[in-house]
């Protein structure tokens, strides 16, 4: 008789193992199968995060991103490029929960700019789970060892690939700031928030929680960040 089970996606958290959840360690440490994102010819940063606890006798499956960063993400080259990709592989994780439970990789929190999404809403419902991490924001502001927000401060969180204009726009018009998704987007950030008067306040934390974690102010960086980045902009609001 044919085991049916679940594709289960396990939020890693937002670098360190030690930072994932129970949950997340028992699925992973037992599963039979293990699928995760990663760019063509890299190891990927979800694979790194695990290493040594995967049991030795599972699969792995590396799901390769036909594009990156090769294509504009406005081109309508990119969509058309991703979704054939994210058909396939839910077709392919789907049949294998004939055998028994799938974990697929993420990191950070798989519903917070995870790539898993695309993969959820093309399985059957019912399929799949979700296990929730702590966003890597989270682990980011915490390296900078100060609080994120205080009383009724409004954090705003934007990812570095909007336009100029609307950077500036939504920059200004917040308390404490977080921006993902920096890498070639840094000096266009740089300049929306320099235009909001905040560039003196921002931090630049690169690889939260992992070894190679660097907390800078952002005034005192140049050139690129590397994609594992996050500015933060702390809250200045009501104490007691």
């Amino acid at each position: 008789m044919s085991v049916t089970g679940k594709v289960i996606c396990i939020g890693l958290g937002p670098g360190d193992p030690e930072l994932m959840s129970l949950r997340a360690h028992r699925l992973l440490t037992s599963a039979r199968v293990v699928a995760y994102f990663r760019k063509a010819g890299k190891t990927g940063q979800a694979r790194r995060m695990v290493e040594g606890l995967i049991p030795g006798d599972a699969e792995e499956w590396p799901m390769e991103y036909p594009v990156t960063t090769e294509i504009p993400f406005q081109d309508p080259a990119y969509n058309a490029a991703l979704a054939p990709f994210y058909e396939e592989w839910a077709a392919r994780l789907a049949a294998a929960t004939a055998g028994g439970n799938v974990v697929v990789l993420c990191e950070g929190d798989p519903f917070l700019y995870g790539s898993f999404m695309h993969l959820h809403s093309r399985l059957p419902e019912g399929m799949a789970e979700v296990v929730p991490g702590i966003p890597g924001m989270v682990g980011c502001w915490n390296a900078t060892g100060r609080p994120i927000t205080w009383g009724d401060d409004v954090l705003t969180v934007l990812p570095a690939t909007l336009p100029e204009a609307e950077l500036f726009r939504r920059v200004a018009d917040t308390d404490a700031l977080v921006v993902m998704k920096i890498g070639r987007n840094l000096d266009r950030l740089r300049r929306a928030l320099a235009a909001a008067g905040r560039l003196e306040d921002a931090w630049l934390v690169e690889h939260g929680t992992m070894p190679a974690e660097k907390v800078r102010r952002l005034g005192d960086v140049e050139g690129e960040a590397p994609y594992f980045s996050i500015v933060i902009i702390h809250g200045r609001g009501r104490r007691p």
